[in-house]
């Protein structure tokens, strides 16, 4: 079994090939060469804590695997990450586990890919000013796949505690020394949300965080952050505005997006207003942003037949380069 750390998986796969794979993992999923069971999550109340495990099988990727990922906010106050995950990767013809990958980054990565590529089809061209809604561990690769499909101008950062904040734009700054556009700290997410082009929303809330009122026509919308029943970060407001609402899979958001469960329980809003899932405007069954008016929304709960195709894909360039560690069991 080949063993690949974290660090091992930075240096060999970029944001760019990310976007790349999940684009194509979407148009496996939607001809049908993908099997993936709604995800079981088993939750830790007190803590506010979740861990997911995620099964699939790709047809192209001749390979099927498990993600197991833990989501535990507390782990913040004892200086370990909130986000841990690990990705074993089975030879789907043999069966033998052939690779153990840290999915911690890999989530990330995958996660914001798939709203690089909701935005490819989705955003404006035009699209120069993004709002960032909450800037905990999904936001950084949130913002990488934007800048990736489109050529950003001012970044608009907003969490309840600031100081998140500062050190998400410290980060960007890093990463790119270059980019000659302006990163504003916002104490007031409506303001943000109305100068923007484009709305990231990553956060953990249980209640709306920004009116919907407040979006400007034209505007694109990735809502990641909600993926358990009783979160929510959209209100019905941006529900009702949006003209397409755009699900990763509707029977994972149908099963665990409280942005949308909620307001369907309440009577308020039902999922028939969903327009398509992902894969079928990636595949050109529907069509994606068709006026520069329409507000746009993608709702995104992660499903395993993504992190399947950027595992294999890992896996792949690993062997080619003579990455990771390999050990007998």
């Amino acid at each position: 079994m080949l063993l690949l750390s974290e660090k091992e998986i930075r240096n060999l796969y970029s944001m760019k090939e990310c976007i790349g794979d999940i684009e194509q993992a979407f148009r496996y999923y939607t001809e049908g060469k993908t099997v993936t069971p709604v995800r079981t999550a088993l939750t830790e109340k007190k803590l506010e804590a979740a861990t997911l495990y995620m099964p699939s099988y790709v047809e192209a990727a001749k390979h099927m695997g498990i993600k197991i990922v833990s989501v535990v906010p507390h782990n913040r106050e004892m200086g370990k990450p909130t986000v841990q995950g690990v990705t074993l990767l089975t030879d789907a013809a043999t069966g033998e586990h052939v690779a153990m990958l840290n999915a911690t980054y890999l989530t990330v990565l995958r996660t914001g890919a798939s709203s690089g590529v909701a935005t490819k089809y989705l955003a404006r061209t035009d699209s120069k000013i993004c709002a960032v809604l909450g800037c905990g561990a999904q936001a950084f690769g949130q913002v990488q796949a934007v800048m990736e499909v489109r050529e950003l101008k001012q970044l608009l950062l907003y969490n309840r505690n600031r100081a998140k904040a500062e050190d998400l734009k410290k980060r960007i700054l890093e990463l790119y020394p270059d980019w000659r556009g302006d990163i504003v700290i916002c104490d007031q997410p409506d303001k943000a949300v109305q100068a923007s082009d484009i709305v990231i929303c990553s956060t953990r809330a249980t209640s709306p965080i920004f009116d919907g009122d407040s979006l400007s026509p034209g505007t694109h919308i990735n809502a990641i952050g909600s993926f358990l029943p009783h979160m929510q970060e959209i209100d019905l407001t941006t529900l009702r505005r949006s003209s397409k609402i755009v699900a990763d899979t509707l029977e994972g958001v149908l099963h665990e997006a409280g942005d949308f469960l909620i307001p369907m329980e309440k009577g308020e809003w039902s999922h028939d207003e969903i327009y398509a899932e992902l894969g079928e405007i990636v595949t050109g069954r529907k069509s994606g942003r068709q006026t520069d008016k329409e507000i746009t929304l993608f709702k995104s709960v992660g499903v395993a037949f993504l992190d399947l195709v950027v595992a294999k894909a890992v896996y792949d360039k690993a062997r080619e380069f003579g990455a990771g560690t390999v050990v007998e069991f």
